[in-house]
């Protein structure tokens, strides 16, 4: 095995494990990208790659929800709900009453907000373990987000109850949030936002301290219940985001539209776990996370995989690099 020295440093074994528990992400995003790019003569094109990005970008925002309710030690599993609630109240703000794109935004995160808050209560007042309470608001939001479309789709000029169509159309500003760049634009930003805040920032720290432990950290004096609670909050806050970028994408509001990014977006926030050894939740390994689930989603599009394999290729590969994560933590 191999060593490295410096002048006057004793010599520093290298661990392979520890190697791969580091970057095995992105070496298997470098084999994937190579082997994609072998296979097809359009999978390394710029406009393939920038058609990755977008792919992911709401599966990243999503993400960064998931992945600071894990940094207080609990787990966020009704952010999926909470991007369908947004994207059925953003559409329906703009379509059945006309509301500007500002107001529409702020009143849907708002909306959302109290998704966070009641996850909140029940996991800090009630302590109802984290899994169990959103779990139980996942099917509560899902159910609301249906109840208020009526089981439906919310599309601009649609014929409404009353005989009429609907007053209102979705505004260029609010369609631009959803094309590129500005789509990209919005992920990185809030990448960048949420990395320097864990990182840089007291209440980032207190976050994972909390979730490191949390008996420590109410004996030294931090309000527990607080921070978690501004954890489901903001998660919250970044499902809605996620929700209103979807909405832009795809121009209406459809039955559970959000609940198909759940399971990539907790992949995502997993795998990025293991990015550079810090085996915490963050915000950049959320990002290279997302980036390898866009990767194989769109390579085995692209090399014509039939749609009901995809799903034992995706497990696998993820499964793969999850592992890197649980075998160092052995």
């Amino acid at each position: 095995m191999s060593t490295l020295a410096l002048p006057g440093v004793a010599p520093r074994r290298l661990d392979p494990l520890e190697l791969l528990y580091r970057w095995g992400t992105v070496v298997t995003i470098a084999l994937l990208v190579a082997a994609f790019g072998l296979a097809t003569d359009g999978f390394l094109t710029a406009a393939n790659l920038v058609n990755i990005l977008r792919a992911i970008s709401i599966v990243t925002v999503i993400g960064l929800g998931v992945s600071l309710s894990l940094a207080v030690g609990g787990f966020d599993l009704s952010v999926g709900s909470t991007a369908s609630l947004a994207d059925a109240v953003v559409i329906s703000l703009l379509v059945w009453h006309g509301v500007g794109t500002a107001v529409a935004i702020a009143l849907t995160v708002a909306a959302c907000l109290v998704v966070g808050l009641a996850n909140a209560l029940l996991v800090t007042r009630l302590r109802i373990p984290d899994l169990l309470a959103t779990l139980a608001s996942m099917f509560v939001v899902q159910g609301v987000a249906m109840t208020y479309t009526r089981g439906g789709s919310v599309t601009a000029h649609m014929p409404m109850p009353d005989g009429g169509t609907a007053p209102g159309a979705l505004t260029p500003a609010f369609e631009r949030l959803g094309q590129v760049p500005t789509i990209i634009a919005v992920m990185l930003a809030c990448v960048v936002a949420v990395q320097l805040f864990l990182s840089f920032t007291k209440q980032g720290r207190y976050l994972y301290l909390v979730g490191g432990n949390a008996e420590a950290a109410r004996l030294t004096g931090l309000p527990v219940g607080r921070y978690r609670a501004l954890a489901y909050l903001a998660s919250s806050a970044f499902s809605a985001l996620g929700g209103i970028m979807l909405a832009s994408r795809i121009g209406s509001s459809q039955v559970n539209a959000g609940s198909a990014y759940l399971m990539d977006a907790v992949a995502a926030a997993y795998i990025g776990y293991s990015l550079g050894g810090s085996g915490k939740a963050n915000a950049v390994g959320t990002f290279v996370g997302a980036v390898l689930i866009g990767v194989l989603q769109n390579g085995l599009v692209m090399v014509s995989v039939p749609y009901y394999a995809m799903d034992i290729v995706k497990g696998g590969v993820l499964a793969l690099a999850l592992a890197l994560t649980y075998l160092k933590k052995r």
